[in-house]
C-alpha cells in the first residue's frame, strides 16, 4: 500500500551520501530537488540575458516581462524609490519560489521508477519541506532587519518599529509590533508549505482511488480530475511565489519608509 501513501512524495528521504574523513554529507530528495531547480533557473536566467537585444524575444522577452511586471506593479507601488535598490532580491525570490514549486510537479520519481524497475525518491516537492520554506522565511526576515537598520541606523529603525501613537499606548503598541515582526517568517514559511502539501496530497489522493477501487469508471474520473487539479495546482504555483515575494515586498516596504 505504500504507492497509495499521498504523503510518500513529501517525506523526506536520503538519496545521496558521501564520507569525507570524519564528516558525512547526505543529501536529502528535497536537497536534490533543490539543487536541480538552481541548475535549471542559473542556466535559464544566464541563457536569457546572455545575449540581450533591443527587441527582446523568447525566453529573454519572458524573463524581462516577469521582472518589469514585479519591478513597476508590485514592488514600486510598496517601496517607492527604494524599489530599484532592493527588487533584485524580490526577483531572485520569485523565481527561485516559482521554479522549486514547478519543477515539484514533475513526478521524477515515478519516471525513474518506470524506466529502471527499481523504486526512486529523486524527486518531491521541496517547498513541502517546513525546514526549506522556514529557511526562506527566516532569510527574508533577517533582509527586511537589515534593510530597514541600512536606511535608518540601528537606533532609528529601533524607534521607527512603532507607528506614530500617543505615547501612553507605546507600552502596548510596542511589544505588540516585536511580536509581529517574529510572527512574520512562520506566516511566510507555513503558507507556501501548507499550500504546497495540500496540493500535492489531493492529488495522490485523488490519483490512488484508482487503486482502491480497481474500476473502469472511477480510473477514468481520477484521471480527468487530476489533470484539472494539475491546472489548478500549476496556478497555485504562480500565485504563491508570487504572494512570498509580494509580502517579502510589504515587509520591505514598512521597515524602510519614513512614514512607519
Amino acid at each position: 500500500m505504500a504507492e497509495l501513501n499521498p504523503l510518500e512524495p513529501l517525506t523526506v528521504v536520503p538519496v545521496f551520501t558521501w564520507h569525507i574523513g570524519s564528516y558525512t554529507l547526505i543529501i536529502s530528495n528535497h536537497a536534490f530537488m533543490i539543487l536541480i531547480a538552481t541548475a535549471i533557473l542559473l542556466t535559464c536566467i544566464t541563457w536569457a540575458v546572455h545575449s540581450p537585444k533591443l527587441v527582446p524575444r523568447g525566453l529573454q522577452n519572458l524573463v524581462e516581462s516577469v521582472c518589469v511586471f514585479l519591478r513597476e506593479d508590485m514592488a514600486r507601488p510598496i517601496i517607492g524609490h527604494h524599489t530599484d535598490r532592493y527588487i533584485g532580491f524580490l526577483w531572485t525570490v520569485f523565481f527561485f519560489v516559482l521554479t522549486l514549486n514547478l519543477v515539484a510537479m514533475i513526478p521524477t520519481e515515478k519516471i525513474i521508477s518506470l524506466i529502471t524497475g527499481q523504486k526512486s525518491h529523486l524527486g518531491g516537492p521541496a517547498t513541502a519541506n517546513i525546514f526549506v520554506t522556514g529557511a526562506l522565511g527566516v532569510i527574508a526576515f533577517v533582509m527586511t532587519h537589515v534593510y530597514g537598520i541600512r536606511e535608518h541606523g540601528v537606533i532609528g529603525y529601533l524607534v521607527h518599529l512603532a507607528p506614530p501613537c500617543p505615547k501612553w499606548l507605546l507600552p502596548l503598541v510596542y511589544p505588540l509590533e516585536l511580536v509581529t515582526l517574529f510572527v512574520r517568517p512562520f506566516t511566510l514559511a507555513i503558507r507556501l508549505f501548507a499550500n504546497i502539501v495540500a496540493g500535492h496530497m489531493v492529488l495522490a489522493t485523488v490519483l490512488g482511488l484508482i487503486f482502491v477501487f480497481k474500476n473502469l469508471g472511477v480510473a477514468a474520473v481520477s484521471v480527468l480530475a487530476s489533470v484539472a487539479l494539475s491546472f489548478l495546482e500549476l496556478l497555485v504555483a504562480f500565485l504563491q511565489a508570487y504572494i512570498f515575494t509580494f509580502l517579502c515586498a510589504l515587509y520591505f516596504g514598512l521597515a524602510t519608509s519614513s512614514e512607519h
